[in-house]
């Protein structure tokens, strides 16, 4: 199923969605996804029928938002790529370790208060260094007790002078609207290989990233047993698993970020999240 997290035109509480045949979003009533996933195994039969048996709104007659706000920080993980740890290395950024790729996974978090959803602003020109730059990941979402509940997109936008200047991630990758996510949840069972996946970036309608979710250095499931085993997972919590090669450093001159560009993070089966610099 393709759960949404979304507003109505006249206002009002966040609501739950899901969209069915037709592409309209069906309402499931306000609530936090989160929450419903939590539920999941006694409200799925639900949604499933009010995905088959009901008409909804037309997608461009809502507001989406980011399909879910964990309750811990946006979990994520650098340099899963080889050729972006490669990329990455001789870029001149990386203060954080000296192995160009790793032998364990990268994990840093970004702040809840950097999360906006599809087609919302960036706010590049809050960035005084003039080095924010994109990265187009797939994001796993977790349900009860560690599983795969779905999966999503997120662009994990960051501040490189910030990431380099104080050495670990959070800073740099942490500012306001600098973690679009969206624009839907598709569970697990509409992914039977999520390694088939492909995650491709575009700035302004140039192609940036390309590359499958086969070329993970650690997979989806290590990662999720990696930081499981140390860290309190629940319900509805987000793991960004990593960006391809592309990045705005790796090229020569470097391609940052300005106000009007937009940057557009596709997956296959998932969709395109959509955002506009402002």
């Amino acid at each position: 199923m393709r759960l949404v997290t979304y507003e109505r035109p006249e206002g009002g509480p966040e609501r739950l969605g899901v969209l069915n045949d037709a592409g309209e979003v069906v309402d499931l009533g306000p609530g936090s996804m989160q929450g419903l996933i939590a539920d999941w195994p006694e409200r799925a039969d639900e949604v499933a029928a009010a995905a088959a048996t009901r008409s909804g709104l037309p997608l461009g007659a809502v507001r989406l938002l980011a399909p879910v706000r964990p309750r811990n920080n946006i979990m994520c993980v650098g340099k899963n790529y080889a050729a972006h740890a490669q990329e990455f290395a001789g870029s001149g950024f990386d203060a954080s370790q000296q192995q160009a790729v790793p032998d364990a996974p990268v994990i840093f978090t970004k702040a809840l208060s950097s999360l906006v959803g599809p087609d919302d602003a960036v706010r590049v020109s809050a960035d005084g260094t003039g080095t924010s730059d994109y990265e187009g990941e797939l994001a796993v979402v977790l349900g009860p007790d560690q599983e795969v509940f779905g999966y999503t997109i997120v662009n994990d936008l960051t501040v490189r002078e910030l990431q380099r200047r104080h050495v670990q991630f959070f800073i740099g990758k942490s500012a306001a609207t600098y973690c679009p996510m969206g624009p839907v949840l598709v569970t697990a069972d509409e992914v039977p290989d999520v390694r088939e996946l492909w995650v491709r970036t575009t700035v302004n309608g140039e192609p940036r990233q390309a590359a499958p979710v086969a070329d993970l250095i650690f997979d989806v499931a290590t990662l999720v047993a990696t930081i499981g085993a140390h860290v309190r997972l629940e319900a509805g919590d987000v793991i960004a698993t990593g960006t391809p090669a592309g990045v705005g450093i790796g090229f020569d001159p470097p391609k940052y970020l300005c106000p009007g560009d937009v940057v557009e993070v596709s997956v296959d089966g998932i969709g395109t999240l959509r955002n506009t610099c402002v």
